[in-house]
């Protein structure tokens, strides 16, 4: 009698975990093929070259900036 009440549990188990198993692999494929009918509609724009040869030139003066105002804050900082 336990044993087929043991069996019975691992059976109820199994079902569940694989129910479980089969609504998540139909998920992944739902949301890749979402994801596959989004981009097709909606592609990501193209920047244009020149923009980013400009826009490097732009980071690197952002950068010194920056490490100018964090020498700046120290130097002030051990003043007092």
């Amino acid at each position: 009698m336990e044993a087929n009440l043991i069996m019975e549990g691992v059976k109820f188990m199994f079902l569940g975990m694989g129910t479980v198993f089969v609504f998540l692999i139909i998920m992944i494929f739902s949301v890749n093929l979402m994801s596959l009918i989004i981009h097709k509609f909606f592609p990501e724009p193209q920047a244009a070259e020149e923009t980013v040869s400009g826009n490097a030139t732009q980071q690197q003066q952002d950068k010194k900036k920056i490490i100018a105002a964090i020498t700046a804050a120290i130097a002030h900082h051990k003043q007092g």
